[in-house]
């Protein structure tokens, strides 16, 4: 016996809306919060995932200041109606206008929902370095790839949106009332990577140089400058630190170490195949990983990881 469906709709639309239905019910599951982390800072944490369609490209993290005069935000996360979620999370503690977004770096995860605040007249502050990156095929091919893996949470309206005032050095601003030191300090993760700290709050917004509860993503990082970064903020005196990626920790220097000590493992192990030029399948293969293959993301970021840094060894 053969079963016949009729749809009222043709049957590309009902997929469609059946796909969206489930996009939405998980969107549901899984809501966009503002956590308290100082007085008047919060953060939004994203899942611990691979972006896709499902999560709507929510898997990092965005920071909210308030000031006296308005609010800083740290990070527009990774779509647009992210970024709308973003202002209405902040709606519900203030009403004072959002002044200012300040980005980490130009990665899709946490630039794409830009436009969201600057269409609500929020200005864009980022790292110089980040010119290079918007004005390369490797953006325009990230966002042609993204309209279509990260489907209809990117689409043909989304854009890239630079920089209002770019960071050429270590700055030291007055934004929206609030004390905001800017610590350049690419290249590392990217060449654009820019550490925010409020000293009245106590906070760092680390960005994608720390990860938290997950493995890092190193793509084409400069691995021995992110690790001399990580050395360089290991001197702050923050008390919260909100990574780019995973809870924020009051156990600054523990989680700072956990970035680095995975990027010096990695280097080790990797060294000298890179340098002999050796195969990199032998080196990966005589590595014990069993410190790190229980850590969230490891089989999806791991040989990846090696596999970058092996490559940017033999550049050095």
């Amino acid at each position: 016996m053969i079963l016949r469906v009729r749809f009222a709709r043709p049957l590309h639309v009902v997929i469609a809306m059946l796909m969206l239905l489930g996009l939405n019910t998980y969107a549901n599951e899984r809501s966009l919060t503002l956590t308290q982390v100082g007085k008047n800072a919060y953060y939004a944490q994203g899942e611990s995932a691979l972006g896709s369609s499902l999560n709507k490209n929510f898997i990092s993290n965005a920071g909210v200041v308030i000031g006296p005069d308005g609010v800083v935000v740290i990070d527009a996360l990774g779509s647009p109606a992210l970024g709308k979620q973003l202002i209405d999370e902040i709606r519900k503690l203030t009403d004072k206008p959002i002044q200012f977004v300040i980005a980490t770096h130009y990665h899709a995860d946490h630039i794409y929902g830009l436009q969201s605040l600057i269409d609500i007249g929020a200005t864009v502050i980022a790292q110089e370095s980040a010119k290079e990156y918007l004005g390369s095929d490797t953006a325009q091919l990230r966002l042609q790839t993204s309209r279509i893996e990260l489907a209809p949470w990117i689409n043909d309206d989304t854009r890239l949106v630079p920089a209002s005032k770019w960071i050429v050095e270590d700055t030291r601003l007055m934004l929206s009332g609030l004390d905001v030191e800017l610590i350049k300090m690419g290249p590392a993760h990217t060449s654009d990577d820019l550490a925010i700290y409020f000293p009245t709050e106590g906070v760092l917004f680390a960005g994608d140089l720390v990860f938290r509860g997950r493995i890092p993503y190193v793509g084409n990082a400069d691995s021995l400058g992110w690790i001399k970064s990580l050395d360089k903020l290991l001197n702050r005196p923050a008390t919260v630190i909100v990574p780019g990626h995973g809870p924020a920790s009051t156990s600054a220097a523990e989680d700072l170490k956990f970035t680095r000590d995975y990027l010096v493992f990695v280097r080790k192990a990797m060294e000298q195949a890179a340098r002999d030029l050796e195969p990199f399948d032998d080196a990966y293969l005589a590595t014990d990983w069993s410190r790190y293959e229980k850590v969230p993301l490891f089989n999806a970021a791991n040989r990846m990881n090696a596999y970058n840094i092996y490559l940017s060894i033999q550049n050095e």
